[in-house]
């Protein structure tokens, strides 16, 4: 049994006991959280598609923690102008571990 959801703009391919990292969310680290934005789900009687989400379908995961991912540097450059400038950040990020997906 695997389910497709939207979380922070992004799809994710999940199934239970699944670790899986998401922008930052705010909910606190040890809470359980529900997520509704379902886009499909296949289980052992078929394949359900939802238009855009599947009905009556929700994912349960709990936050294992937050963190700051790795750091990522950028660099713009322009030839014949002496003009150059380095950039960076670090993504906030949070860890979701996939504990059951529902159908009802």
């Amino acid at each position: 049994m695997y389910a497709i959801i939207k979380a922070g703009g992004k799809q994710y391919r999940v199934t239970p006991k699944d670790v899986i990292i998401v922008n930052r969310l705010a909910d606190t680290q040890g809470d359980n959280i529900v997520i509704n934005e379902v886009l499909l789900v296949s289980d052992d009687k078929g394949i359900n598609i939802g238009a855009p989400y599947v009905s009556g379908a929700s994912v349960v995961g709990k936050i294992v923690r937050h963190y700051k991912g790795k750091k990522i540097r950028g660099f713009h450059y322009k030839p014949k102008k002496d003009s150059s400038k380095t950039y960076g950040h670090r993504q906030y990020l949070t860890s979701v571990e996939i504990s059951e997906i529902k159908i009802s």
